[in-house]
């Protein structure tokens, strides 16, 4: 089982590498419901909601990795 310290740093590496894109989810983050359950299995690092450029920015950046 995972920590809710090991969803916030994973989180914030997540941050910290899109950041370095220059992209910014100000969303981001762990979905606290997640360690509700009464079973977490695992918890959920929620990416919410972004403006056109950002997911521009976000697939331009996914696709350079990639090549």
């Amino acid at each position: 089982m995972h920590s809710p310290t090991e969803a916030d740093a994973c989180a914030e590496e997540l941050r910290a590498a899109l950041a370095a894109h220059g992209i910014t989810l100000p969303s981001l983050g762990v979905d606290l419901p997640a360690f509700a359950s009464c079973c977490p299995v695992r918890p959920l690092i929620a990416l919410g909601n972004c403006n056109l450029l950002t997911a521009q920015a976000l697939t331009a950046a996914l696709r350079e990795g990639a090549a």
